[in-house]
């Protein structure tokens, strides 16, 4: 698999994400929900300042600003893996897994260095594209678009059961976007299926033949 075939699949899928993203904030307040398939698949609109799911590093401006830049740095390193593994001659599943990986992180760092300078802030008004640098935030300090919620079970708890008692539990419960769902499909696909992907392929003689004589 050649390296331009990765940034291709990386493109893409960045460019869906910031399609839907960008719809989802110019269309729904914060906290609007729309039912798209039954109970069990929605449209939730929330933002978050942390990782994946809206789990947080920390809370603050300084957790925030370290963990942008530590995604920075973190796609800047993945795109030299994704070279190293395309030129060692890596299979295609690990090529296109790490590419997933890749853009899924590429497309939360573009909300966290400059969704907060372009766009106003999301509340009871649906926000608006706005003049460079007059939105609700500073660079490296935008908040993180989620939107795809699938609560495809809600158990309500019998009130005797501790903790949860009389409360609903739902699974899938939290918020996600499709960055999320790009680096969880890699990163789970290589867990899974690692002995079958994560090999280098071997060019045999008949095929160094053929090329040459092509």
């Amino acid at each position: 698999m050649k390296y331009r075939h990765a940034i291709l699949i990386i493109l893409l899928i960045i460019l869906i994400d910031q399609l839907l993203k960008i719809y989802i904030k110019t269309h729904f307040y914060y906290g609007e929900e729309r039912m798209v398939l039954g109970n069990w698949f929605r449209l939730h609109f929330i933002e978050n300042n942390g990782m994946a799911f809206g789990m947080k590093f920390s809370a603050g401006d300084i957790g925030k600003l370290f963990l942008t830049t530590f995604r920075l740095v973190a796609v800047g390193f993945g795109f030299y893996v994704l070279k190293q593994l395309v030129n060692k001659q890596y299979s295609r599943g690990a090529i296109i897994c790490g590419s997933l990986i890749l853009a899924g992180a590429m497309g939360n760092l573009i909300d966290s260095m400059f969704y907060g300078l372009i766009f106003s802030e999301s509340s009871f008004h649906i926000a608006k594209f706005v003049s460079w640098g007059d939105g609700y935030g500073r660079f490296l300090h935008g908040q993180v678009v989620d939107m795809l919620y699938f609560p495809l079970v809600e158990l309500p708890m019998p009130s005797w059961v501790p903790l949860v008692g009389g409360k609903t539990l739902s699974f899938f419960d939290p918020v996600f976007n499709f960055a999320d769902a790009a680096i969880s499909t890699g990163v789970l696909t290589l867990l899974v299926f690692q002995k079958k992907l994560i090999h280098k392929h071997v060019t045999t003689v008949a095929q160094i033949t053929d090329r040459t004589s092509e």
